[in-house]
């Protein structure tokens, strides 16, 4: 590892911090990081590469951080401190810090780390280096005395000679070979697997097979990162015998063993050996070279002591007895490669140069059913097939090349392009079929002979079946066929083919009948004028014998008519010496006489305490399994369960039947060659059971009480044909009968009832068998008034000048008893009476016209219910409606304009439709409808109409647009809706943002610690996007912003010196944007300057130098001023303010006088405490007064203007102060003129301008762009003129 570690040893803490990077791992050293510093961390890092080996190999990774991080490197295995092999640098341009590696080997493999690291903190990323390399090559290094890894020495010591062997397969078990291949294979090679062990269906293999494979998964999870594509072993047309996985190994000196049949093998890592293994990145290939029949095994790899791969090689005895040919094909077309073996195999491989094909969309691969011809089918060819193609059949290879020619017609869907003759190769697999037949037939005859056991006559058959062609497999003369195998170097399709004679084309198949039964055995011969003989237990057969014997041309056959037990035995057919046999068995299963089966599934019917009996007679094979179920619970003999059964009959009887013992009888008779079944019925006859309740009250009135019950549960095995009432007045003991009624009648309604009594009633149920227990009801009053609820109120469906037609829903409370009909009353509108509408009694319907109105007049309906209690409350009055014909709907509303609008209203103003005679009728209301733009349904505002012209829709979603219209309507309807020709918009009209507040402050002083609070009012619409900027960067995150829709305020809760900037709000919405901006200073009381010193240069001044300030450094706007007493005045007085310097000459100093002066630094909060001079004084030497008259001389002092100290070229930050001064003399003393771009400042006032003693300054007290440009100093007296220029430039 390189000297990048991973923590800090003197680091106080280790706080563990995520990256935005995916993959970097921050460790930060201080518990709170400095304001403006940083952890380091990566924006971009080192991405895994996969190189050649010898090739040169990069890494790359971006940084950041404050202090600038140092990056490292490092690696998981070794140093990369050898600066010839590796190679760090810097990229300037691109800001990237790189690791090179030249030439790689795979030793570079591993694991690199980057490590950038500060003060406070580390970044740490990983990035994999894979390296691809064509095979194995460290022990070729070690072979010439090379460096080696002890470590790995170490390992390679633990040599493993053996493998616990796999348990031996037990009988009715699958074999454990099978489970280790099946662990080890894709699922799309389950089948072939399976097969190949005699499995067909291997479904239920799975479940155990996923619970094996989860248990294999955790033991390689203990040594294998990763593992898949893992490939059984093939035959490659190179010759070599290879199988492949995909595998990443946490230590990659992990020890990997390679095993066939338990016993340890040896492998290199070069071509030239036997056993081999090549390695590629992450890919590993096992070869066997010149594989020969003794390299046939089981073969496992292990890494350490997990297994990762099981394969088995087999080396079948196998040739090609017809091999697969060229091919020439056109595009589109299908081509085919056949060939014929000289032994079946289940499959064969087909593949090209580079990899093996499989059955898929673009490959058929069959198998005929003597699997001695294999077919690969190429489909819709391309000129990408082109090609050779290889038939490998255990270590035996056939290869032959495809052509595909470009289509001259461009025809489509042409047929398969064939190899050879197809009738040819069928013969040759004809041929080789009866080799193999009679090969078998010799081989069990030799063994019978040898064992003294009869002639082997019948020793074999031509049937041709698959299942026993798969049998010479085994039972063959492997021995004969291994000697064979090399022996044949002539082509393999012979040049002649001897007729063999009359064959089977399909032979006798094994076949089951029922005993009474007819069946058949057939075959078929390749010739129609061969003649046979059928055998029996091998006793010739005629048709003397109860047999039928056909001979239809080529197909021969024998019928049993009426099948028995004897005529099960071995049949065999033999034709010019080929036979061909199959097994009879004849089966007896149970069987029922027909007449006694109806008999015996006609329902029996019994009273309750009678027996119910129930006998059948059967048929069949002993012995014979008899059941008896009664709803499919078995019956067992019992008390009133008897069963008696015979050899050919079996009886039930069911003794002292009830009721729960109706349900269905069932037989059941069972031999070992099938289950028959037969079913009945038991019905118990018995009174019902009570009529169910709850009893529910349908009326109870002054004169009649009515009820209803539910039928009984059970109605005893017969229909229930009458309910008998009976009746007992509450407070009497007397039950009295009321009657009977009839059975399809589950309600009573009692007429004999007294007003204010209340009654209990019992109902009883009836039925052929007899009266069931009864059922009482609750105490039912009789004669309780119960008036109704209140209907709805009456709804106008049409009006006329003579006639208004009404209707109405009846109420929900109907009192307890029906409702007999309805009062509908009238009012007219503006009176107080309502008078009754139906003069001749109560309205049975619940709609009715009323025909008693005036025309033009105006009136209100109501309508109560009644019931037997009488009339209940009127409902709450209609709609008021006026006595007229139909109206006709008004037109459109005319010039609809929207008035005003804001986030949540739009204000709306139209005119009334003009009435049109007999078109357009008046408008007597308006209704206002709105639709949200990306709806499609219009929403009503106002449910009901409206009289004015004008509406305020409510409620809206800010910013939102919605379709608006308006729709006038009268009592004929709703006319046509008007609406705008575009969706409006809530929101207040476009105003371009703009500052409300003319007085807003450029400029803050704020002292540290206190809270900054900025207040921007602001006028836009829509609302406007705010943005808050400090130096043209957005604001840090402790400053908080918040905005409405009329300003937004910026709020620093406790300010620091870093927060001094330029803060810019900048509104912007659809119309435009402005901004605005605020210089914050962030600054505190100076602090006074050092020690002040002075010196006398030139009589009459006095020079102050002094120490700066500590706060100079922290506050460019910090400036000193000087003021100064003497001993005359005795007053503070200014001397010299605006110093940026430390240093100050005091002009005009009188001898004889004592003189103070103080310093003080100055900045935007104010004065600092002073720094004191010591006390300056210049002695007046006292000497006697003479004069001496000297002589007279004419001196002229005068002279032109010249500068001393010439202006000098300034920059200044926009927002800032700018100071620039000369010095001049001249006498007469000169006149100063300041000029910017040639344009005089002396009288501008936006400039500080002084001239003290030939010192000549100027001050800008905020910078602005504007100021931008060539100033000029201009002095001149009665000599001359002179002229100094600068030119200033300010910096955003």
């Amino acid at each position: 590892m390189s000297s990048g570690t991973n923590q800090d040893p003197k680091a106080p803490v280790a706080i563990k911090k995520r990256s935005r990077v995916p993959g970097v791992m921050i460790t930060q050293y201080v518990e709170q990081l400095p304001l403006g510093k940083s952890t380091p961390d990566f924006t971009r890092k080192p991405m895994t590469t996969t190189v050649q080996e010898g090739k040169k190999a990069i890494f790359k990774a971006m940084v950041n951080g404050d202090p600038a991080p140092t990056v490292t490197w490092g690696r998981n295995k070794g140093e990369v401190n050898d600066p010839e092999k590796y190679k760090t640098r810097f990229d300037e341009r691109a800001q990237e810090h790189i690791l090179e590696m030249l030439s790689v080997t795979p030793d570079d493999a591993d694991t690199f780390k980057c490590f950038a690291t500060n003060e406070y903190g580390m970044a740490v990323v990983s990035a994999t280096l894979n390296v691809i390399q064509a095979g194995f090559k460290k022990k070729a290094k070690e072979a010439n005395g090379q460096e080696l890894n002890f470590r790995s020495m170490l390992k390679k010591t633990v040599v493993v000679t053996r493998k616990k062997q796999l348990p031996p397969r037990k009988e009715g078990e699958i074999d454990p070979k099978l489970w280790e291949l099946l662990l080890s294979a894709r699922k799309k090679d389950y089948e072939k697997i399976c097969l190949d062990f005699g499995v067909t269906d291997f479904r239920w293999l799975l479940k155990r097979l996923n619970q094996m494979k989860k248990e294999r998964e955790d033991e390689q999870a203990k040594v294998v990162e990763k593992l898949e594509n893992v490939k059984q072993i093939e035959v490659k047309p190179n010759g070599k015998a290879e199988f492949s996985l995909d595998m990443k190994l946490y230590d990659p000196n992990s020890a990997i063993n390679l095993y066939k049949d338990g016993q340890s093998v040896s492998y290199g890592d070069d071509d030239n050996s036997k056993h081999s293994l090549q390695k590629s990145g992450t890919k590993y290939v096992f070869s066997i070279k010149d594989p020969q029949p003794e390299d046939a095994g089981f073969y496992q790899v292990d890494v350490e002591e997990a297994n990762v791969l099981t394969t088995d090689f087999q080396v079948p005895a196998v040739e090609f007895i017809a091999k697969i040919k060229n091919v020439k094909a056109f595009e589109r077309e299908d081509a085919i490669f056949q060939c014929v073996l000289s032994t079946p195999l289940n499959r064969i491989t087909w593949s090209k140069q580079d990899s093996s094909l499989e059955n898929e969309d673009k490959y058929e691969v069959t198998v005929s059913e003597d699997k001695l011809i294999h077919t690969l089918r190429v489909k819709n060819c391309g000129m990408a097939d082109n090609g050779t193609f290889y038939a490998i059949a255990g270590i035996t290879s056939s290869s032959a090349s495809l052509t595909v020619e470009a289509d001259p017609n461009g025809s489509k869907g042409r047929k398969g392009t064939q190899t050879g003759d197809q009738d040819e190769l069928t013969k040759l697999a004809l041929e080789q079929k009866a080799k193999l037949e009679k090969d078998k037939d010799d081989l069990e005859a030799s063994r019978k002979a040898q064992a003294g056991k009869g002639d082997g006559g019948d020793g074999g058959d031509g049937s041709g079946d698959g299942t026993k062609l798969e049998k010479n497999l085994t039972d063959g003369d492997d021995a004969d066929d291994k000697k064979k195998k090399r022996l044949r170097t002539g082509p393999l399709v012979p040049d002649t083919v001897i007729d063999p004679g009359v064959r089977f084309v399909s032979g006798l198949s094994d076949t089951m009948a029922n005993t009474g039964e007819r069946t058949e055995l057939s075959c078929k011969l390749s010739s129609e004028t061969s003649e046979g003989r059928w055998y029996k237990n091998g006793k010739l057969l005629t048709n003397e014998d109860g047999v039928t014997i056909i001979k239809d041309g080529a197909c021969h056959k024998l019928i049993i008519d009426c099948c028995n037990k004897d005529d099960a035995a071995v049949y065999r057919f033999e034709a010019e010496g080929r036979k061909s046999e199959a097994t009879l068995d004849i089966q007896d299963p149970p069987k029922f006489n027909a007449d006694a089966l109806g008999e015996f599934t006609k329902p029996v019917i019994v009273k309750v305490g009678e027996n119910a009996e129930w006998k059948l007679p059967f048929s069949g094979g002993a012995p014979m399994n008899i059941q008896w179920y009664k709803d499919d619970d078995e019956l067992l003999p019992a008390l009133n369960v008897k069963i008696e059964t015979s050899a050919t009959n079996s009886q039930l009887r069911l003794t002292k039947c009830q009721r729960k013992d109706c349900g269905e009888v069932k037989i059941k008779i069972k031999n070992e060659f099938g289950t028959l079944e037969a079913i009945s019925k038991l019905i118990v006859l018995d009174k019902p059971t009570p009529p169910q309740g709850p009893v529910d009250i349908m009326e109870s009135a002054v004169t009649s009480v009515e009820y209803k019950w539910k039928p009984p549960k059970d109605n005893g095995g017969c229909p229930v044909t009458n309910y008998i009432i009976e009746r007992q007045q509450v407070g009497r003991n007397k039950w009295s009968n009321l009657g009977e009624i009839p059975g399809s009648n589950t309600s009573y309604k009692d007429t004999d009832v007294t007003p204010g009594r209340r009654y209990c009633y019992r109902i009883k149920a009836k039925n052929a068998e007899g009266i069931s227990n009864y059922l009482q009801t609750e105490d039912i009053p009789a004669g309780v008034l119960r008036y109704p609820g209140t209907p709805t109120a009456p709804k106008v469906v049409s009006a006329f000048k003579d006639c208004i037609n009404l209707t109405w829903s009846p109420p929900c409370d109907t009192g307890g008893t029906k409702i007999v009909g309805y009062n509908l009353e009238k009012n007219k509108k503006g009176t107080n009476y309502w008078s009754l509408v139906n003069q001749g009694g109560p309205i049975t319907d619940t709609k009715y016209a009323v025909k008693d109105v005036f025309e033009g007049a105006a009136y209100e309906f109501r309508v109560a219910a009644i019931n037997l209690s009488g009339a209940g409350e009127p409902s709450i009055p209609c709609d008021t409606v006026i006595a007229r014909d139909p109206m006709k709907p008004p037109g459109k509303v005319t010039d609809l304009k929207l008035t005003s609008s804001n986030y949540t209203t739009l204000s709306l103003v139209w005119i009334k439709p003009k009435e049109i005679k007999r078109v357009e009728d008046e408008a007597q209301g308006y209704y206002v409808e709105i639709r949200p733009i990306e709806n499609l349904e219009w929403i009503r505002c106002n449910a009901n109409p409206i009289t004015l012209t004008s509406y305020t829709v409510l409620g809206l979603k800010a910013m939102a647009a919605y379709w608006v219209r308006v729709i006038a309507t009268n009592y004929g309807g709703d006319g046509e809706p008007q609406g705008f020709d575009n969706y409006l918009i809530a929101m207040p009209p476009p105003v371009r943002p703009k500052f409300k507040d003319r007085n807003m402050k450029t400029f803050v002083v704020i002292q540290s610690g206190n809270t900054v609070r900025i207040n921007i009012n602001f006028e836009a619409s829509p609302l406007p996007e705010v943005f808050w900027l400090k130096d043209g960067v957005p604001v840090a995150k402790h400053v908080t912003i918040t905005n409405s829709d009329k300003g937004s305020q910026l709020l620093i809760p406790t300010s620091e010196r870093s927060d001094t900037g330029i803060y810019t709000i900048t509104v912007k919405n659809i119309v435009g944007q402005e901004s605005f901006n605020v210089e914050i200073r962030v600054t505190d009381d100076p602090k006074p300057p050092g020690p002040v010193e002075l010196d006398q240069n030139i009589p009459g001044t006095v020079t102050l130098t002094w120490t700066p300030s500590p706060d100079e450094k922290r506050d460019d706007r910090l400036h000193y001023m000087v003021a100064k007493r003497d001993s005359f005045k005795r007053t503070w007085r200014t001397a010299a303010d605006n110093l940026f310097n430390n240093k100050f000459t005091v002009v005009n100093i009188m001898p004889g006088r004592e003189y103070n002066f103080r310093v003080f630094a100055k900045n935007d909060m104010g004065l600092s405490p002073p720094s004191e001079s010591p006390v300056f004084e210049t002695k007046k030497e006292k000497v006697k007064f003479t004069v001496k008259m000297p002589g007279a001389k004419c001196l002229d002092f005068q002279s032109p203007p010249s500068f001393i100290v010439p202006l000098k070229m300034r920059t200044a930050p926009q927002g800032y102060e700018c100071f620039m001064s000369c010095a001049v003399k001249g006498d007469p003393a000169p006149r100063v003129t300041w000029f910017h771009n040639n344009i005089s400042l002396n009288t501008n006032t936006n400039y500080h301008i002084t001239n003290v003693c030939g010192v000549c300054s100027m001050l800008i007290l905020r910078v602005a762009p504007r100021d931008n440009g060539e100033y000029k100093v201009v002095i001149e007296n009665k000599l001359g003129t002179a002229a100094s220029s600068m030119i200033l430039n300010v910096r955003e």
